[in-house]
């Protein structure tokens, strides 16, 4: 039997999800070497029972560990964000951790989920040998909790990443009937915490494209982290492009590091660039393709246009609203 002062000790020990009818607390043992593999935390499946354990709610929260410096990913969907919470897995400096099951579950039970929010984040917070700071991605669709996570974490710092619309667009279609099905959905959510009145009536909003629909939930997104940026919240948090990135990896992670204020030398930020996150795909594994040129050139001419006209409706949107938008990068300047 695992205890909770086993749990607290041992930082392989992830929250995975909360079983809100018994108010117990699921724990994977998951290894950081682990954390820079392909795919989620979340989809992580323990190799035998002894990998997982259940403890309650009320032992968590009594819970003491030694923990280090937290910092967090926020980001709005196919920007690279897993990419970059991978490629923080740095030797000496600093562990990333991608979308551990804990924040979907968190968000999804409303203001039961309030009183463990701080004990969890100080169990993924706790220190380890290797690294001088944890950063965190949770999922996007837990962006509600975003002040309350930053509030719990009084002195984390945060990256609002995020992409051109055009980009999220063409990332929208090549996922196909999943991809606009998944967009309509994330309208939904955006609307539920960070809505807007458009003008539209039933008709009007049920009659509009995927495209559309996707388009509209990238300018919610936007509008909600721009609103962060603006609050008292706005001095902890940095944006980045996710196409900057790609294009300026060593600068984005050194950049990351300082504004965190880890310590770091050039030769760790050299290992991440050439290490193995960006050798596969940081998702699916097997090769990876940085190139945006692959991308539109997999895009029909049909589908370039919607993308197209879509773009231009968003930005007539934005320009109504007077909103500052798209959000600009503000965690370095790009060359």
């Amino acid at each position: 039997m695992t205890l909770p002062a086993d749990i607290a000790a041992n930082s392989d020990w992830i929250p995975h999800r909360v079983d809100w009818n018994t108010r117990q607390v699921e724990f994977l043992k998951i290894p950081s070497s682990k954390f820079v593999e392909p795919g989620f935390l979340a989809d992580f499946q323990p190799a035998g029972s002894s990998d997982k354990a259940v403890i309650s709610a009320t032992d968590v929260m009594a819970m003491e560990a030694d923990t280090g410096p937290l910092h967090f990913i926020f980001h709005t969907a196919f920007c690279r964000s897993t990419l970059l919470s991978k490629a923080l897995n740095i030797q000496g400096v600093s562990v990333g951790m991608s979308e551990p099951g804990i924040f979907a579950n968190l968000n999804g039970a409303g203001e039961q989920a309030a009183p463990l929010v701080e004990p969890i984040m100080r169990l993924l917070a706790r220190a380890r040998s290797d690294a001088r700071a944890v950063f965190v991605k949770p999922t996007n669709h837990s962006n509600r909790l975003i002040p309350q996570l930053l509030q719990s974490c009084p002195d984390a710092k945060a990256i609002l990443m995020s992409n051109p619309l055009e980009t999220f667009l063409e990332s929208v279609a090549r996922k196909g009937m999943h991809g606009r099905r998944w967009a309509r959905n994330l309208l939904l959510e955006m609307q539920s915490y960070a809505g807007m009145d458009f003008g539209m009536d039933e008709r009007e909003l049920f009659c509009m494209s995927d495209m559309q629909a996707a388009g509209l939930a990238w300018f919610l997104n936007q509008n909600y982290f721009h609103a962060l940026a603006s609050s008292a919240f706005g001095p902890r948090l940095r944006v980045l492009d996710g196409d900057v990135f790609n294009k300026e990896r060593a600068a984005t992670i050194k950049s990351v590091l300082e504004f965190a204020g880890v310590g770091h030398q050039d030769t760790h930020v050299e290992n991440a660039v050439n290490g193995p996150a960006f050798a596969s795909h940081s998702k699916l594994g097997g090769g990876f393709d940085g190139d945006p040129t692959a991308t539109k050139a997999a895009l029909s001419d049909t589908v370039s246009e919607e993308i197209a006209q879509v773009a231009q409706w968003v930005g007539m949107i934005i320009q109504q609203t007077g909103q500052p938008l798209p959000l600009k990068q503000t965690l370095f300047t790009p060359q």
